[in-house]
Formats: structure tokens, sequence, C-alpha cells
């Protein structure tokens, strides 16, 4: 669980969320599952793979795509139920402590 000040664009966040898999788990990513709002993201070193490609997708490859489809509600409860909509702490680390605290919360159930 990250927070990223400001609003930012989806797409724009790709390469940070990237670097820090590859610090939490020792190993860069080869290849990363997105839904559609990292449609025309190009990362070096990374294959990219998104819900509307049509060719070179393996039988394995849908199933992991269909796997990320699975994991939106989540992050859907997450910002109503975790109430990640409204933040009452204050600052860029008042934003991160929340961030993290939710997503701690929501492994709990």
């Amino acid at each position: 669980m990250r927070s990223m000040t400001g609003n930012p664009y989806d797409g724009h966040t790709l390469a940070e969320a990237l670097e820090q898999a590859a610090i939490l788990c020792d190993a860069t990513p080869e290849v990363a599952i997105v839904d559609r709002g990292y449609k025309d993201v190009a990362v070096d070193g990374v294959k990219i793979y998104h819900l509307g490609l049509r060719r070179g997708i393996t039988r394995g490859l849908r199933a992991m795509i269909r796997r990320r489809s699975a994991i939106e509600p989540a992050i859907g409860h997450m910002k109503t139920d975790g109430k990640l909509d409204r933040n009452w702490l204050k600052g860029a680390l008042g934003d991160a402590m929340h961030a993290v605290l939710c997503g701690a919360g929501h492994n709990l159930l």
C-alpha cells in the first residue's frame, strides 16, 4: 500500500510501483498485469499486459489478467469501507500513514 501525493494519473505511477515491488521482493519484475488506466504506458525491461490485448495472449496470461480484474472489488471496498476517500490526518505523512493502516486493516479481515 502506498500513497501518491496529489492526484496523479494511473499511468504515471507504474514506474514507481514497479520500483517499490523490486525493493520489497529483491527481484525486478519482468511482467506487469495492469488495468486499462495504464494502456499506453511503457517501462524498460517490463512486459505490460492489460485487459484489452488480443494478440499474443496465452491461456496462462489470460488467467492472470482475469485474476487482476478480480482484485478491483477489493480496492473499491478499501476505498469505501476503509474510508480512503477522506483522510483526516494532516500532510503527506498523514496520507501515507492512512493508506498503510487501511491496507493493514483490510488484511486483518
